[in-house]
């Protein structure tokens, strides 16, 4: 499967997918001090153009909160196939809980393609043809 990738930063490594693991990491394409308390949108130096019906969703790596103390704020970005203009930069919006600087370079999120939902069809109904479970927050167990 092809996907077209404009670098807008010629400093940072290329991406490419590892044999163990399903997320392609990606790197901040600039340095970025943040204070305590900031917010910023970090650019990753890249535009994508998406195969047809699918989309990207935008994480964390397992390490950045350990290194950077920063998250990212909307938990998982979903980057869609209408964001595939050369200029539609992809960025990772972050809120630090301690001063920190980040590198030019740093792996600081990661990315896996996936299948957009079907279009859905939601009709009403007085009752659900399954058992209840208990209640949210329940496995069921009594």
């Amino acid at each position: 499967m092809e996907i077209k990738i404009k670098y807008h930063n010629n400093r940072i490594d290329k991406i490419k997918q590892i044999k163990s693991g399903d997320w392609i990491d990606l790197r901040a394409a600039e340095t970025v001090r943040m204070k305590k308390g900031d917010f910023a949108y970090i650019s990753l130096g890249i535009s994508m153009k998406l195969p047809e019906g699918y989309e990207a969703h935008v994480a964390p790596r397992s390490s950045t909160f350990a290194k950077w103390g920063i998250i990212q704020t909307n938990g998982t970005g979903i980057i869609d196939n209408s964001f595939s203009g050369t200029n539609d930069i992809w960025k990772m919006p972050a809120y630090a809980v301690r001063d920190t600087e980040i590198k030019e370079n740093d792996r600081i999120c990661q990315f896996r393609i996936m299948q957009r939902m079907p279009q859905l069809v939601f009709t009403e109904t007085e009752s659900l043809d399954s058992e209840d479970r208990g209640g949210f927050g329940s496995t069921g167990e009594r």
